[in-house]
């Protein structure tokens, strides 16, 4: 059984849909726990209703950004995991933070990344006018919003598109593709090879998907 640990700051949608897809695959995986940087996190209360241990370690106790992620790995590290989940996490962690867990920590991006990195990705996105945007599942490396590359998903550009709305369609998708790519890492699928992730072929009988999703 893998160990999973998700960070959340707010309502965490997305922690909501690996729970569920976990729950519902019957992965050979368990959610250890669901730790968040604010005790008002909404999706604790999700996270305690499904029986998922939850912790907090409020940001705002620690001086430092290096005080606070020091905290942080000793309270994920207490549920030994095998793979930690950014889920709406908003904070920038340090590198020494990120190096500890190289190549089993994962987060989700609301951009086709390498472009749009950082906030408002859907404003930037609507700005100069691109047709398409979406999401990122990637690896996590110390330079922000960049890392090897698990899996995308596409939605259109519409004519006359809010940031609301287009934010909801690729909200949407996110739901899709970021349970997959927890489910490939699961099952031994993600192979990185420097700057790039191969997806592994699926065991003999289990359903194949692709790595990119187009809307």
């Amino acid at each position: 059984m893998r160990s999973i640990v998700i960070l959340i700051s707010g309502r965490g949608s997305n922690m909501e849909a690996i729970v569920r897809a976990a729950q519902a695959e019957k992965w050979p995986a368990r959610i250890s726990a669901v730790i968040s940087n604010r005790a008002d996190a909404s999706g604790l209360e999700f996270a305690a209703a499904h029986g998922i241990p939850t912790a907090v370690v409020p940001s705002r106790d620690y001086a430092t950004r290096d005080q606070f992620d020091a905290a942080l790995r000793e309270k994920i590290d207490a549920y030994a995991p095998d793979l930690v989940v950014l889920a709406g996490f908003m904070r920038i962690l340090t590198a020494p933070f990120v190096e500890h867990y190289q190549g089993r920590m994962l987060n989700i991006h609301p951009s086709l990344l390498p472009s749009f990195p950082g906030l408002a990705t859907h404003r930037q996105a609507l700005a100069v006018g691109v047709k398409l945007h979406g999401a990122t599942v990637h690896f996590v490396t110390p330079d922000l919003d960049h890392g090897p590359i698990v899996a995308q998903a596409c939605v259109p550009v519409l004519e006359g598109d809010s940031e609301e709305a287009l934010a909801e369609r690729v909200l949407q998708q996110e739901h899709v593709i970021y349970p997959r790519a927890v489910r490939w890492f699961v099952d031994g699928r993600l192979l990185l090879e420097g700057a790039r992730v191969r997806l592994l072929p699926a065991a003999a009988g289990a359903p194949e998907s692709a790595s990119v999703i187009a809307i």
